[in-house]
């Protein structure tokens, strides 16, 4: 069968992108939810289509050529334009039902919004939910979710922010380290206390390093970059951590370090598209997060 650019269907250009944006089929069927011999179809039609290759296999996965180098920047023009559409016309359903997405961060997702989200079952019981814990940046503009909450603002076009509070972050320890160790009362005292710190990230050598204390990697015992895996860490006794206080503040199984050194506050932005603001049922979870959030993290 011959194909002809024209006859290019927007699901292969979609394909197309997914694969172009995770470098592999592997990594794209997770990110589409399409199985990798579909995404592998829409590929070859894609190129047959269009008469040249798009990628090319290299130890990693897939490659861009040229010529798929050439369509990325007008593949992510449409994926824009497609989102922009639905969004449009998601805006005309004026009932208070259908699916929400949230995107928050695996801390806030796991500690914050779970007693949040079950009050909002019971206020709009229409209103479905779907959470996606992520550390990374979940695209506003792609539909991947429709309501976002940031630690800081985000810079997309087309996206509408709304500064909801600045949370305060303590030192916490398990009870039952602390009845082991005493508190510090020092910053040469705290550098001699155990921490748990994070893998690949330097976040926390970071801020130790603001607060005068030189560390590396090595300076904490136990290491993991899954945020709420670290704090069941500390929680059990690893080794001291920083949380949001409205976090730390409510466990029973911790207890704030007499000496706090100043650590900086994180900024909680909502964020959401400017379409799907008009959207009744993505409006009312906007209000309703705000509401909820600007207290429970304040």
């Amino acid at each position: 069968m011959i194909l002809r650019p024209d006859d290019l269907d927007w699901t292969y250009i979609r394909s197309f992108l997914a694969v172009a944006e995770t470098g592999s089929l592997t990594a794209a069927a997770k990110k589409t939810g399409q199985s990798q011999p579909t995404l592998s179809r829409h590929i070859k039609v894609a190129e047959a289509s269009l008469g040249t290759a798009l990628f090319t296999r290299v130890a990693s996965g897939l490659r861009l050529t040229d010529s798929g180098l050439s369509l990325l920047e007008p593949a992510r023009e449409m994926a824009k334009a497609s989102a922009r559409i639905s969004a449009l016309a998601a805006g005309h359903n004026a009932t208070l039902s259908g699916t929400v997405r949230i995107t928050a961060s695996v801390v806030v997702s796991h500690y914050v919004l779970p007693d949040i989200l079950a009050r909002l079952r019971l206020k709009e019981p229409e209103i479905e939910v779907e959470l996606v814990p992520s550390d990374t940046t979940e695209s506003l503009i792609y539909r991947e979710a429709d309501i976002a909450i940031r630690m800081y603002r985000p810079t997309q076009l087309d996206v509408v922010t709304r500064k909801i509070t600045e949370q305060s972050l303590a030192i916490y320890a398990s009870r039952k380290l602390l009845a082991r160790l005493s508190h510090p009362q020092t910053l040469d005292e705290l550098a001699d206390f155990p921490f748990v710190g994070f893998d690949r990230s330097d976040l926390v050598i970071r801020t130790m390093q603001d607060i005068g204390l030189t560390v590396d990697r090595h300076f904490f015992g136990v290491r993991c970059d899954n945020q709420a895996a670290f704090w069941e860490l500390v929680c059990a006794g690893c080794g001291a951590g920083a949380m949001q206080t409205a976090i730390g503040e409510k466990d029973p199984r911790v207890q704030r370090l007499d000496f706090q050194p100043d650590l900086p506050t994180l900024p909680v932005w909502l964020a959401g598209t400017d379409a799907l603001q008009r959207t009744p049922r993505v409006k009312r979870v906007w209000d309703y997060l705000a509401d909820e959030l600007t207290p429970k993290l304040g």
